[in-house]
């Protein structure tokens, strides 16, 4: 159901009502005016129109996934190349493959 200005102001008018009564429906109207601008700025028609249908949420829903796990997986790979560039900076990862290789070796005993 949707209702419309015109169509307000015409109910409004067809009412046969006092002077005093018609002032209090005129800030009526006004503030009828304000809440279905308010409620068309704020796209509530749009919204629910995507609701109703399961699919089409189903796939925005799911495109913006896809989107969100490439973006964090950009994001991670920037980041640990980032981190790895500065340790080679920094230390000396000779040492620290030395303790790779300890525990390989730890893990290969270990097997057998």
């Amino acid at each position: 159901m949707s209702l419309n200005y015109e169509e307000i102001k015409k109910a409004i008018n067809e009412m046969d009502i006092s002077r005093p009564n018609r002032n209090d429906l005129n800030l009526i109207q006004k503030y009828l005016e304000r809440l279905m601008l308010i409620i068309e700025r704020s796209r509530i028609r749009e919204y629910m129109m995507l609701a109703d249908s399961k699919r089409r949420l189903f796939i925005i829903n799911f495109v913006a996934g896809l989107g969100k796990g490439f973006g964090q997986a950009i994001g991670f790979t920037f980041l640990a190349a980032l981190l790895f560039y500065l340790l080679t900076q920094w230390m000396d990862l000779p040492i620290i493959g030395r303790y790779i290789a300890k525990l390989l070796d730890i893990v290969d005993v270990y097997r057998k």
